[in-house]
């Protein structure tokens, strides 16, 4: 009973990823059994197809069909065309128009990936026909049919089975972001009292610039849904731009708290950059569970109190010429702080206003909910 449970849970953890795998197993199946009642010569192009272009979201499903359907009709034009177009005979003759046929099309998947079937379509148009004894327009057409059934298999299995947008998908990835941005942002400021060098830079903020990566092609998913009005929802554009400025700022409060603050300072600041410290991690988290859930966006307000008793405390000490005499260095990183946090409140009033785009729960609802708790 308890392993049962333990599968479940972790099943329900990865239902994403079982969708994906239900679907790729659909669409090779219907592939397959299309291409045999259609009397294809190799259904198993088909199956491939099928496989390649049944993505984790509809919207990667749609770029993988157009480029696969692309790359395939100009590698079948292409290697027909030469195949029937110059004379050629034995395996020397072969040999040569296989040279002619892969070089340009693999210099074009060089310079654009999305293409690279082309020169794999090429290959086959070319050799099947000596292979079986047929001729290569023959070839060519048999390839693009068997290539059409199974992306056109897998674009439809991806919308009607289990689908996936990507828009969905934007929200856990962000919300993902965000938390990891929160953990790093809580270990630089600790940092402030020791100091730190830069593999330890490094280390904090490992898997950032991954994840944002890949948040970045989600969006791109995303709009490519939208734009062929397949989802709806609101712009990716401006949630994916604050969070990458907030990345910058934890980049910019890690380059700032390389060299220790001066131990007087430290005592000084201590209790309200600890503040600053908690309330804002807790707004970023805050933020990433109700963009999974679709909640009320949280409270900036004890965002914007920390960071003004932060300031206050700032011009506390500037006044009294704690930071006078310090190293150029020292003293430098001191101000770089400061300008990276207020920076960052820009950034997270940005984050304020998606949070609320992205909200399933009116504004005034989510205050409520928050004063009532």
């Amino acid at each position: 009973m308890a392993l049962s449970k333990r599968t479940l849970g972790s099943l329900r953890a990865r239902k994403t990823q079982l969708a994906l795998a239900i679907r790729i197993a659909v669409a090779a199946v219907a592939a397959y059994m299309i291409a045999v009642a259609l009397h294809l010569m190799l259904p198993l192009w088909a199956v491939l197809t099928s496989l390649i272009v049944t993505q984790m979201s509809v919207g990667r499903s749609l770029k993988a069909t157009r480029d696969y359907m692309l790359g395939t009709i100009g590698g079948a034009i292409y290697g027909g065309a030469i195949a029937v177009l110059i004379p050629h005979s034995g395996e020397g003759g072969l040999l040569a128009l296989l040279v002619l046929a892969v070089t340009p099309l693999a210099f074009i998947a060089a310079i654009n990936p999305s293409l690279s079937s082309a020169t794999v379509t090429a290959v086959i148009v070319l050799l099947l026909p000596a292979m079986h004894q047929s001729n290569p327009l023959d070839s060519a057409i048999d390839r693009v049919m068997e290539v059409t059934v199974g992306a056109l298999t897998g674009l439809a299995v991806s919308f009607l089975v289990l689908p996936s947008r990507a828009v969905s998908q934007i929200r856990v990835n962000a919300a993902r972001l965000l938390e990891l941005i929160a953990d790093a942002f809580v270990e630089l400021l600790a940092g402030l009292t020791r100091g730190r060098d830069n593999d330890a830079l490094h280390r904090i903020q490992d898997g950032i610039g991954t994840a944002l990566v890949g948040l970045n092609a989600t969006g791109a998913e995303a709009e490519r849904e939208r734009a062929a009005h397949l989802s709806s929802g609101p712009d990716t554009g401006p949630l994916l731009r604050t969070i990458l400025r907030l990345r910058h700022d934890v980049v910019m409060i890690g380059r700032a708290t390389v060299v220790p603050l001066p131990l007087d300072v430290q005592v000084r600041l201590a209790g309200p950059l600890s503040e600053v410290s908690k309330a804002i991690a807790h707004y970023m988290r805050a933020v990433a569970a109700a963009l999974r859930a679709g909640a009320g966006a949280p409270a900036i307000a004890p965002v914007h109190a920390a960071l003004e008793r932060y300031a206050g405390e700032v011009a506390a000490v500037r006044s009294e010429g704690l930071i006078r005499g310090q190293p150029g260095e020292v003293a430098e990183r001191f101000f770089a702080l400061g300008f990276s946090l207020e920076q960052m409140r820009q950034n997270l009033c940005d984050l304020d206003r998606c949070a609320v785009e992205w909200s399933e729960v009116p504004r005034t609802t989510a205050g409520t909910e928050d004063q009532s708790t």
